[in-house]
């Protein structure tokens, strides 16, 4: 049973680390065209408040 165990987990830990860089090297995204800012703290948001009533 504990042979099983092992082998179970060798699987495992084998198709885990054959499922990295499957897509390729790792690339780092492109910004938004539209938000490219300088760099720093940038807050933005909206909020919505209010009561809806149904006769």
């Amino acid at each position: 049973m504990t042979q099983h165990l092992l082998l179970a987990a060798f699987a495992l830990i084998l198709a885990t680390l054959a499922a990295c860089g499957v897509d390729g090297a790792p690339t780092r995204p492109e910004p938004a065209r539209e938000t490219v800012r300088e760099p720093g703290v940038h807050i933005s948001g909206e909020a919505r408040f209010g009561v809806i009533k149904q006769l």
